[in-house]
């Protein structure tokens, strides 16, 4: 079968013969371990993207020379599909994910998806999958678009050809209880300039030798601070950060370009000012931090990452001490947050901006299956 609009993303679908589905626990998933049976594939070669295909999962076959695993020519994104009370699938502000794909593919010198061939190829990948996504109240699946270099040359320099893949994960929770983060002030994440903004591979590989240190400690995540001053928070390695300090809530803003623009950061700052609360997005130093604690008017920590989701804080660890935080049972603000996000997603709230975009709907309006192969 062949689905396109335009004939220059023409999308050849071949279905798997076997599922294996049925051998799945979905009670008991491991985020990011169980993958579903297809993926999207695309090449980029001669100026433009082509042999756009979703086609049964498979390993990736590269030259020992391919451009990426020598220079790091590599972004991603992450993304989620949900279904609602009728059994629909839907995903979550989809458009935003490919505003900012595009802006890592700037950053990193790869060649911008077009918007047909970005959201074509995830909602028929999507609706072929929908299955595998969760009806449990944590259950959804994670979407995974990314994009390499792939040119077989040894030597720096914007590779001429590369390869965008999406598959999927069915999930549940990526952290199963309060997370434990550690500030430290000799490695840094990002700098102003630098990539800190986009989702480039490279970020995170830098980032692995902290975070098995602080893991030693006991600790889950760094809680990274800036590499100007060494005293501004910045984010979370899997997420930004929020910080409730009396009644104003406070999140780190991203205009320095160290910091992900997260999707679901945005939709909480909107949510959270629709109901009221006092929203501040600034800068907070360490000091600022810990003396709430201290003072007990730190009332609430949370992350905020696709991933994640919302995702409260436990403990913050600076310099060897353990700063705990109040009670997850009796934080009103993550507590209400986690409640509403769940509700708009899972399609029992009103989706008052037009976040979920419906599979089914989609496919309806925009996808034209053009013919059928054996």
């Amino acid at each position: 079968m062949k689905v396109a609009l335009n004939p220059s993303f023409e999308i050849d679908i071949q279905l798997s013969s076997v599922s294996h589905i049925n051998s799945v626990d979905f009670e008991n998933l491991q985020f990011g371990k169980v993958f579903t049976d297809h993926m999207f594939v695309a090449d980029y070669a001669g100026g433009k993207w082509q042999n756009c295909m979703i086609r049964p999962i498979s390993s990736l076959h590269l030259h020992p020379a391919t451009s990426a695993l020598h220079y790091g020519q590599a972004i991603f994104e992450g993304m989620k599909a949900f279904k609602n009370q009728e059994g629909k699938a839907g995903v979550f502000r989809p458009d935003m994910n490919w505003n900012r794909i595009n802006e890592s593919c700037v950053r990193m010198a790869i060649p911008e998806i077009p918007e047909e061939l970005f959201m074509n190829a995830i909602f028929n990948l999507v609706d072929i999958e929908q299955n595998w996504i969760p009806d449990t109240d944590d259950g959804s699946m994670y979407i995974r678009p990314f994009i390499f270099a792939t040119d077989d040359f040894v030597g720096i320099k914007p590779s001429d050809t590369f390869k965008f893949v999406i598959f999927c994960c069915p999930v549940s929770k990526y952290y199963q209880k309060p997370v434990r983060v550690y500030m430290q002030e000799e490695y840094v994440r990002a700098f102003p300039g630098g990539t800190g903004a986009v989702k480039a591979a490279g970020n995170y590989a830098a980032t692995m030798m902290p975070l098995k240190a602080i893991r030693e400690k006991g600790y889950d995540q760094m809680l990274w601070i800036d590499g100007v001053t060494h005293n501004r928070l910045q984010e979370i390695g899997t997420m930004n950060v929020f910080i409730q300090i009396d009644d104003t809530i406070i999140t780190i803003p991203t205009d320095e370009g160290t910091i992900l623009k997260g999707v679901t950061r945005d939709s909480c700052i909107t949510l959270l000012k629709e109901a009221g609360y006092k929203v501040e997005i600034r800068d907070v130093t360490i000091e600022e931090l810990l003396n709430a604690q201290r003072a007990g008017r730190l009332l609430d920590a949370f992350g905020t990452g696709t991933a994640a989701t919302i995702a409260p804080i436990g403990v913050i660890g600076y310099k060897d001490v353990a700063y705990e935080l109040p009670p997850v049972e009796g934080r009103k603000t993550s507590n209400w947050l986690k409640q509403e996000m769940w509700e708009i997603r899972k399609g029992i709230a009103k989706d008052r901006y037009g976040w979920m975009w419906d599979v089914e709907t989609y496919i309806k309006n925009y996808s034209n299956k053009i013919g059928v192969e054996e």
